[in-house]
């Protein structure tokens, strides 16, 4: 029973491990005070709060300028890390964060469960075929996450700014000069280089009543590991599945860059995890975590609605009150003046 607790206890800290930078809507209005959520679990829930002395960089880049956001702008609510910050003028923006790297000592048990469950299928397979599914480890890991959103109409080149993070995605072209149903191509870089052969996962959370194309259903490609499909499910029988490892699964060309199909409207995130052999005294395992979140809509709904809302608040209400007792006042005096 003891035993079957410690397993449980590790499945709930070890699989919280996806970071992502979250906004409810990804198209805000200019110099507005909006709020960015740092979700640690997964995409649909955070498990815990970030300390600040974890974060090594916190950036907003806008308007051409890369801010770095301070620790007083930061709050929490529940599970989640919350940062307030205002919008500058219309552009594509980034944000972006970087934590330091933490150790954490693995049974062999552990490390083959976590290499399951998390997706990290070439590791995974490489203690297959060396037989080293008994050996203990001992990683280090690190993670960096972006966020790519839209500031009122108008597009800027921010959202393709290299952070210079261990790990990271740059979109080849700007997520917001796309529709749903169009490709965007995205570059994996690791340490300023393109990552090649790198399993990739992308989904997507569908908005309400959102669009999508036909033959849109996640699938798994046909470049991945064949044991992939085997890796969603949950360690624990009767326990909450965590999805680390659903939607498509790409796996990064010669040049770093997948492909990917926007097939519906909706917030799109990207995750990936680069573990590898360490040659650190007292390693064994080094990994870097990257995720991109963005959002995707039908015709660039989302820019036309944020658009239209600016302007009608800009608008008092009793300029329309005016306007229409001055347009009821004029046919009124021009009727009884014809009627006369």
């Amino acid at each position: 029973m003891k035993k079957i607790f410690m397993y449980l206890t590790f499945i709930v800290l070890l699989c919280s491990h996806d970071m992502y930078l979250k906004f409810d809507s990804y198209f805000l209005k200019p110099n507005t005070n909006v709020s960015v959520k740092l979700f640690n679990g997964t995409f649909d829930k955070s498990e815990n709060v970030i300390d600040r002395d974890r974060m090594t960089d916190v950036s907003l880049v806008g308007n051409g300028v890369r801010s770095h956001v301070g620790e007083a702008q930061w709050r929490e609510k529940d599970s989640v890390t919350i940062l307030d910050f205002k919008t500058g003028e219309s552009g594509t923006w980034l944000a972006g964060l970087s934590t330091a790297p933490r150790v954490i000592d693995m049974s062999a048990e552990d490390f083959n469960g976590y290499l399951e469950h998390d997706g990290v299928v070439d590791m995974l397979a490489w203690r297959h075929e060396h037989d080293s599914l008994g050996a203990d480890a001992s990683e280090k890991y690190s993670k960096y996450v972006k966020a790519i959103f839209q500031v009122g109409e108008e597009k800027s080149d921010d959202w393709n700014t290299v952070l210079g993070y261990p790990l990271e995605f740059i979109p080849l072209s700007n997520p917001y000069d796309l529709n749903t149903g169009d490709e965007l191509q995205v570059k994996l870089l690791s340490k300023g280089q393109p990552l090649v052969n790198q399993l990739v996962y992308v989904n997507y959370a569908a908005s309400k009543d959102g669009h999508s194309h036909d033959g849109s259903e996640t699938h798994t490609h046909d470049q991945t590991n064949d044991s992939i499909d085997e890796l969603a499910h949950s360690h624990a029988e009767g326990a909450e599945p965590h999805q680390h490892t659903s939607g498509d699964q790409l796996r990064t060309d010669k040049d770093g860059i997948i492909t990917v199909t926007l097939a519906a409207d909706g917030i799109w995130y990207l995750r990936t995890i680069n573990l590898v052999h360490s040659q650190e005294p007292g390693l064994t395992h080094e990994s870097n975590w990257s995720t991109l979140t963005f959002e995707v809509v039908h015709g660039h709904d989302g820019v036309e609605h944020a658009h239209l809302d600016h302007h009608e608040e800009g608008i008092p209400s009793y300029v329309f009150w005016i306007g229409s007792f001055v347009v009821l006042f004029g046919l009124f005096f021009y009727f009884n003046k014809k009627k006369n």
